[in-house]
């Protein structure tokens, strides 16, 4: 894990903080946000005294390092040496751990998912792409026997995709879908481009953990409204002859969910509220964690190619994950859901490069 001691220092201050906020009359007042950081407070427990430890024997082991530069006597720098060595193979062992600590510590791992794809910049290209990345998430949830269900389309009329929704059931889908989260870019010659010439275009993808009902998320009625209307098909055309679709606006966020993929407006409206409820939840944890970084979600949200982690390069049989710097060169293999090499080897690296 790179840079374990500042990875160290920052979760101890953000224990101390949370303590601090557990004392703080305001939070105290708000059962939800109360409960929330409670539970991060208990989560960070288990790893602060072995955080401690190890910021405590690494501040020891550079102690020893300069002693051992300035050190005249040859005995004592053997010794001093010695003492390296074992302080060297303690930290080790507690990194090792550590690493593990940190890897857990995502209680939202277990979750079913919530997972979005938009066209971004590049057109009816990049509702084809949109199409093209519904359908290998589709085929590594079969793969993994996943059920999935689709929440809300919006389809061209050429089978793409400006925005569809999917909910995703089974064990871990969260911890092992949440790396897929950003700017997907596409580079191919498009089945209408006569001159042969690559098009460059996008789609965001967004996964994000599904609450369950016992989760503590309150949805006011009076703080919602609620809309219904025909569902649409591609075109514009009705697909449905009563007002089954279901839009709701959470008036204090202005997040709007819309579903209608269900010919029940009662089944619509359930599942728009279950959507709802996980972008509030995920709301909250970035207040609490402050880990929110606005121009990356601003460019999630426009699809905007600059902000790419990956790179789906047909000419090239390519795909590049920009995050970690790895390429396949199996692209058709991977757009048919093979994913499991690229999901295990960019979560290792990246969660042994951030700050949890």
């Amino acid at each position: 894990m790179k840079n374990l001691a500042e990875t160290s220092k920052n979760l101890i201050n953000e224990y101390e903080i949370l303590e601090k906020n557990l004392q703080d009359p305001q939070v105290i007042a708000n059962p939800q946000l109360l409960q929330q950081i409670s539970q991060k407070h208990a989560e960070l427990m288990p790893m602060i005294e072995q955080l401690k430890s190890y910021e405590k024997y690494n501040k020891e082991l550079q102690e020893l390092k300069s002693l051992i530069k300035t050190e005249q006597n040859k005995e004592m720098r053997a010794l001093y040496q010695d003492e390296v060595t074992t302080l060297e193979t303690v930290m080790l062992k507690l990194e090792k751990e550590l690493r593990s600590l940190l890897k857990e510590s995502d209680p939202n791992a277990k979750r079913n998912a919530i997972l979005e794809i938009r066209a971004g910049t590049g057109g009816e290209e990049a509702a084809l792409f949109a199409a093209d990345l519904f359908r290998m998430y589709m085929r590594f949830a079969e793969a993994n026997k996943w059920p999935v269900q689709i929440l809300n389309s919006n389809p061209t009329g050429n089978g793409g995709y400006k925005e569809i929704i999917l909910g995703i059931q089974g064990h871990n889908v969260f911890g092992t879908l949440k790396w897929e989260s950003g700017v997907h870019r596409v580079q191919r010659i498009p089945a209408t481009e006569s001159s042969g010439r690559i098009h460059t275009s996008a789609a965001s993808v967004v996964v994000l953990p599904e609450v369950d009902d016992l989760a503590d998320i309150e949805i006011k009625e009076n703080k919602i409204k609620v809309d219904v209307y025909r569902a649409a098909g591609p075109g514009g055309q009705s697909v449905n002859t009563t007002d089954s679709a279901v839009r709701i606006t959470h008036l204090p966020t202005g997040i709007v969910v819309t579903c209608q993929d269900e010919k029940s407006q009662h089944k619509n409206k359930a599942r728009a509220l279950s959507v709802l409820k996980s972008k509030l939840y995920q709301l909250e944890q970035e207040k609490i964690t402050e880990s929110t970084d606005s121009q990356r979600k601003a460019a999630i949200k426009t699809g905007d190619r600059s902000a790419k982690i990956r790179t789906y390069n047909f000419p090239q049989n390519r795909v590049t994950d920009h995050r970690v710097k790895v390429s396949w060169h199996n692209l058709s293999e991977i757009l048919s859901g093979n994913l499991e090499e690229i999901t295990s080897e960019t979560a290792s690296k990246l969660e042994d490069e951030i700050d949890i």
